[in-house]
């Protein structure tokens, strides 16, 4: 792999907008991406079509990729987090926080611009922290905070088209 750079970037418009729409959760190793022969960034299809769990979001639910890159260690890494905040406490919700947290599943990030990023897909990504909160005053949150933490040697590729499209089939919340 060449480590060169081949393009250039202008500003871009100022069409873009921060937050997260949705994320969509698959079981570790359910999922084997096809990548777009020109752009190996882009993950086109994948193999069979495995089952992703949605979960509509708002507010303050986050994704980021902190880059650790050592000269030293000849090393570059991705650490790919995603912070969610569920509001509303349910028995329900209750045993699939649980599920989550024991599990290290695939993540689609879908943000609100539209683009869905493809997080954990070699490793997964493991809860490493969370609450669930009641609140104490009427107006407060009660729900659940989830911090997903992941370590991968790329960054999340970006899903080409939509995600059904793909071949991944999607089950709503309900």
């Amino acid at each position: 792999m060449s480590c060169d750079i081949s393009r250039g970037r202008l500003e871009p418009c100022k069409d873009s907008v921060g937050g997260l729409n949705a994320v969509y959760f698959i079981n570790k190793g359910s999922i084997t991406a096809g990548y777009d022969t020109t752009d190996t960034d882009v993950i086109d299809a994948v193999a069979g079509t495995p089952d992703a769990y949605k979960f509509d979001i708002k507010g303050a639910s986050t994704y980021t990729e902190n880059i650790t890159s050592s000269r030293e260690n000849g090393t570059t890494t991705f650490e790919q987090v995603l912070e969610l905040q569920l509001t509303k406490l349910t028995k329900e919700d209750h045993k699939t926080v649980k599920l989550l947290a024991f599990g290290s599943p695939t993540v689609l990030v879908e943000d609100n611009n539209g683009n869905v990023f493809v997080a954990g897909l070699e490793h997964g990504l493991d809860v490493s922290g969370g609450t669930i909160v009641s609140g104490a005053a009427m107006g407060d949150m009660s729900g659940y905070t989830l911090t997903f933490s992941g370590m991968e040697r790329v960054p999340a590729n970006f899903l080409d088209d939509t995600i059904t499209s793909a071949g991944i089939s999607v089950t709503e919340g309900v």
